[in-house]
């Protein structure tokens, strides 16, 4: 048994309402919700909201809706692993139980990369698998830009390392995180000690922030869609 957690809460303030926004024709949960039916990972899929229509809509994609999460565990501040260990609790999920953690705004993933995530925890005995990308630039040359409109490296002594010899860099690609029932609710760091990376292509990883982001968001799956890649 294994069981598919999509958080999606109803006060995104950036983009209003964007858990169940139209995106390329289809509810951005949507998205989320078929790449976990279609995996054939999990014995459940399940949204956790604060939010009716949210629920609604999540239901008619396919998820499940067990209860309300409550007003507590949905402000602008609440981290992930509380609201995942809510849901492991208030359904009694064993410890041992594989849980995946997967973002509503998350239209890119695909099965396969889910099948993989749980591939890896099973294999590793990762406390978590976390899904990466790398950075299209070294940030060992990262600029800083003051309020005046000067920049200046973040770090001056990088300023003639070629980029080859700098090491690569990743970072989380805000997309899923597979882990044990039990250490989703010890409470402890996602990217502590015993979390494994599962990379992810680059074009496949855009943060939903602002509308720019939705934007370009929209352009790439309309790509991926006419190569037949989505």
């Amino acid at each position: 048994m294994s069981v598919c957690i999509i958080p999606a809460r109803g006060g995104s303030r950036r983009i209003p309402r964007k858990n169940i926004r139209d995106f390329c024709g289809q509810p951005m949960i949507a998205w989320s919700i078929r790449a976990a039916i279609d995996s054939g990972c999990f014995d459940r899929v399940i949204v956790s909201t604060d939010d009716d229509e949210i629920a609604s809509v999540a239901e008619d994609c396919g998820a499940e809706i067990p209860f309300l999460r409550a007003a507590g565990l949905a402000d602008d501040h609440t981290p992930t692993v509380p609201v995942i260990a809510d849901v492991i609790h208030r359904l009694d999920i064993a410890d041992r139980t594989p849980v995946c953690c997967l973002y509503a705004t998350a239209p890119f993933v695909l099965p396969g990369d889910l099948r993989a995530g749980l591939a890896r925890l099973a294999d590793t005995g990762a406390r978590f698998v976390i899904a990466v990308t790398t950075y299209a630039f070294p940030i060992q040359r990262a600029l800083r830009r003051a309020a005046t409109g000067e920049v200046e490296m973040i770090d001056p002594a990088r300023m003639q390392t070629r980029s080859q010899d700098l090491e690569e860099a990743w970072h989380d690609a805000g997309q899923f995180y597979w882990g044990r029932a039990k250490s989703w609710t010890e409470g402890g760091a996602i990217f502590g000690v015993g979390a494994q990376g599962l990379p992810l292509p680059r074009y496949r990883v855009v943060d939903i922030d602002t509308e720019e982001d939705w934007q370009r968001a929209e352009w790439t799956m309309r790509v991926m869609q006419q190569d037949g890649r989505a």
